[in-house]
């Protein structure tokens, strides 16, 4: 009777161990699942969040959810504005633009295209364009805020810009559409 006892007790003693040992992975796998699912989360397209980009087309509806069953907010009529991307899912962007108006839209309307506004430092300003990243340079002209220039070009505080009858040099700090320091090629 003391061996089937004994045996008894270390069958329960291996079946614990087994068990605790199986919670012991599953627990793993399910922590490794969660960093997994929050990567993933950080990044539906796999590139980094923020980041600028700006609108392909010149009828982007954007709505208040990441869905086509979400109201359309408002409609931007304009390609080519610069917008940042905020967060992402599925197909779907969360966006903000110069202004700070914050919406959802479908991932297909976004151009990897870098554009940005000429913003304003004082109330009737206009933005310096010189010849060369240089404020010694000549001034090639003198852009009104928001004014929407496509980036070429940025570097030590610096971008080369052009639009619709202008390009040039405007100091990196006058433009919504690029981060401080950012460099582009």
């Amino acid at each position: 009777m003391v061996g089937f006892r004994r045996g008894r007790v270390m069958m329960v003693k291996r079946l614990f161990a087994s068990m605790v040992f199986a919670a012991a992975m599953l627990n793993a796998v399910g922590i490794e699942a969660t960093a997994n699912a929050k990567d993933s989360a950080l990044s539906a397209s796999g590139l980094p969040v923020p980041r600028y980009v700006s609108l392909k087309s010149d009828h982007v509806n954007v709505r208040a959810g990441p869905t086509k069953d979400n109201d359309v907010a408002w409609v931007y009529t304009k390609a080519g504005l610069p917008v940042e991307i905020t967060a992402e899912f599925e197909n779907w962007r969360r966006i903000r633009d110069s202004e700070g108006a914050e919406g959802w839209v479908y991932h297909s309307l976004l151009s990897g295209r870098r554009t940005a506004v000429v913003t304003m430092k004082h109330k009737d300003d206009l933005a310096q364009l010189y010849s060369s990243a240089d404020t010694e340079s000549a001034v090639a002209a003198r852009l009104q805020a928001g004014v929407v220039a496509q980036v070429k070009h940025c570097a030590a505080g610096w971008c080369h810009v052009a639009g619709d009858g202008f390009d040039g040099w405007i100091q990196q700090q006058r433009l919504w559409g690029v981060y401080a320091d950012e460099k582009i090629n």
